[in-house]
């Protein structure tokens, strides 16, 4: 459902030489796998054999038992319609070679032969085997497959095999849609689910040009690696990192499957190092050194990857007819009605490590602040002009502004803040506002609009009672005009605070708030804003001499964080309508559009990895199962799409502002879409 397949990566119990004892445990495990709903299993490089082997890789018992266990295998697991990878040593054509094998309904699918073969200090596997370099080139006197380019072997009891590494799903390989699943609901029948799958075996892995770089230009968004690594001090995370940083560059899955601790421990250990990661991202990972046989399982979200590389022109670049050409299919895969190994991020904006926390929202802030400085530089502006509301928008972009006056050695006083009290101002945002004002030592002054309104409600003829949008709007226009004015007068520009998440909804005054001469928030949405000045509060207790505004005592560390934390509390509004009878805000943003953490949610999938109406209602219940309702996820994804849409006018025209995330509404940057757009599909 929705491009998700569960796959699954094992490192099983075995002996040493002994393959039936392996076989018998492989095929254990892979049912225990796919009766989980694993749509793909990974075993270990030789585990039918065990990587350790040395020189009884050249005796002919060892390589005929293991054939056959690989017969056995196919034949044992008939049943499941899941895709088994084994590694194994195969004797073709003359030569021997570390290969792993792919079973799926009782068949022996395809062969991949392993290309580069380490032979330095405790490895030597150039003694036993050939690089199957040749052979997957569609040399050595192979026999000529059925499509162009393609070879294949002959294995007793599995008959002719492609060999290949790259395997795709039935009737794909051409673009056709011959699905010879007998399921209707088949989700491998979608083009935006497709899978594809690249393998790699170990030290292919650790080359300068590893072989999945090519396999992912030619279209493999799942790359699969059988491996035997040892284990020594520090290769560990090296190896983490390997895996990590090459499903980044294939913008692929890798799922990675190593030799554990009962492999030969005559000159090396291993510890059955188990992962599988998404584009960067590590989904699963097995613990080091199990006794037991070890499964991690994690739903891969095919349809994502796929639709991110559309828009990467790497991936569009490239003759990819040879690679296809010897492609083997399989029979569709069984995708995942349910997520049961994956963790879907309820706020994909926030950096979820605690232990990278303070390190990503420094990197954010100074990103901020090195744009804002270059303008500043670029204007000889001698002042920055903010209006200051006592809200999250305003506190973050005064932060931003004092920072870059530190960073300018320019003065704090230099910085002209102004409240503009109206109709719906309220003493808590007010007094918050002031504080801020005077703790970072900017310049502020104060102007009340409410009689700049009401005679323009009497030049254009509105009834002042009459709380509608143009009540609203001008009291916006009227704070702009105001900043724009004293910018010119000053010789600054306004600094614009609105953000990423206002900028998608269109939740701002056209020519009012939407409008400034720098935007230093612009791609920073509400639930980031907010995780950035809870930061901010932490530092300037815990470190007021870092934060760059002059705190020289923790006291005054102290009052900032605790005028920080009120306005973090204080419920997100626009103040443009009356105050309820108590004095307290009634005009709630959240309760009008719905939860900002929802509108981030959808804003992320959306416009990142493309995802359907459908899909975000499926990934918003999930990640919010125990926090929204059905219904409120309902109404927040209409509002969404409605006013992603037809706001968008407002995005076309926007201000500068610097780039933070992977993901802009920029229409000078990342996101290009008419104004007139209709969004009838999506609703």
């Amino acid at each position: 459902m929705f491009g998700f397949y569960r796959f699954a990566c094992v490192s099983p119990v075995l002996k040493v030489a002994d393959t039936a004892c392996n076989t018998e445990e492989i095929i254990r495990s892979a049912k225990i796998a796919a009766f989980n709903g694993a749509a793909f299993v990974v075993f270990p490089e030789l585990c039918i054999t065990g990587y350790t082997c040395g020189d009884l890789f050249h005796q002919e018992l060892l390589l005929q038992n293991s054939t056959r266990a690989l017969v056995r295998i196919a034949d044992a697991l008939k049943e499941s319609g899941a895709v088994i990878a084994v590694g194994l040593p195969l004797r073709l054509f003359g030569r021997l070679y570390n290969c792993a094998a792919f079973v799926q309904h009782g068949r022996v699918v395809a062969i991949t032969p392993k290309i580069h073969l380490p032979n330095q200090r405790e490895f030597y596997e150039k003694r036993h085997f050939s690089s199957g370099r040749d052979l997957l080139r569609g040399a050595c006197g192979a026999s000529a497959g059925s499509a162009a380019g393609a070879v294949t072997c002959f294995i007793e009891g599995a008959g002719e095999v492609p060999i290949t590494n790259f395997i795709t799903v039935s009737g794909r390989a051409s673009g056709g849609l011959n699905c010879t699943s007998n399921n209707p609901n088949c989700a491998s029948c979608s083009d935006g689910s497709e899978v594809r799958v690249g393998v790699e075996l170990c030290e292919d892995l650790w080359t300068p040009a590893p072989p999945s770089g090519e396999l992912a230009l030619a279209g493999a968004n799942v790359i699969v690696n059988l491996s035997a690594s040892d284990a020594l001090v520090g290769k560990r995370d090296y190896r983490r990192n390997l895996v990590m940083n090459q499903s980044a560059r294939c913008m692929a899955a890798y799922v990675y499957a190593s030799a554990g601790v009962h492999e030969s421990t005559t000159d090396m250990v291993f510890s059955g190092h188990l992962m599988i990661a998404e584009n960067g991202s590590m989904l699963a990972e097995s613990k080091p050194f199990s006794r037991e046989t070890e499964i991690v399982y994690a739903e891969v979200d095919v349809e994502r990857l796929n639709m991110q590389r559309l828009s990467e022109g790497s991936f569009q670049d490239f003759d990819s007819r040879a690679i296809i050409a010897r492609a083997a299919t399989l029979d569709c895969l069984r995708g995942c009605d349910t997520l049961q190994y994956r963790y879907v991020s309820p706020t994909p904006f926030v950096p979820g490590s605690p232990e990278t926390r303070d390190t990503s929202c420094t990197e954010i802030f100074n990103i901020q602040c090195a744009g804002l400085a270059k303008r500043l530089e670029a204007t000889r502006s001698k002042r920055a002009v903010i209006g200051l509301s006592g809200g999250l928008d305003s506190t973050l972009a005064l932060l931003v502004v004092a920072e870059t006056f530190m960073l300018l050695n320019r003065p704090a006083c230099e910085i002209l803040a102004f409240t503009m009290p109206g109709f719906g101002t309220t003493n808590r945002t007010r007094n918050n506002a002031v504080e801020l004002a005077k703790l970072l030592g900017v310049e502020l002054r104060s102007v009340d609009i409410r009689k700049a309104c009401l005679q323009h409600f009497a030049d254009i003829g509105h009834d002042p009672q009459k709380l509608d949008v143009t009540y609203e709007n001008v009291q916006a226009r009227e704070r702009t005009q105001i900043l724009m004015d004293i910018a010119n007068s000053e010789g600054g520009i306004v600094i614009g605070t609105g953000d990423l998440s206002e900028i998608a909804l269109g939740w701002s005054t056209y020519n009012a708030d939407h409008m400034s001469m720098y935007a230093v928030n612009c791609d920073i949405p509400k639930t980031l804003v907010r995780h950035i000045v809870r930061w901010y509060a932490d530092r300037a207790i815990h470190n007021p001499s870092e934060t760059g505004v002059h705190l020289e005592t923790r006291e005054k560390g102290a009052e900032l964080a605790a005028v920080l934390r009120d306005i973090l509390d204080t419920p997100v509004s626009p103040e443009l309508l009356p105050a309820d009878s108590n004095g307290q805000i009634a005009q709630k943003t959240e309760s009008i559009l719905g939860a900002y953490e929802l509108h981030d949610f959808f804003l992320y999938h959306f416009a990142k990895y493309g995802a359907s109406p459908e899909k975000l209602r499926y990934l918003a219940k999930y990640a919010f199962a125990n926090k929204h309702t059905d219904e409120e996820i309902g109404k927040a994804l209409a509002v969404f799409i409605r006013r992603f849409f037809t706001q968008q006018f407002k995005r076309s025209c926007i201000p500068d502002g610097p780039k933070v995330g992977t993901i802009s509404l920029s229409p000078r940057a990342d996101w290009r879409m008419p104004s007139d757009a209709s969004a009838s599909d999506w609703l």
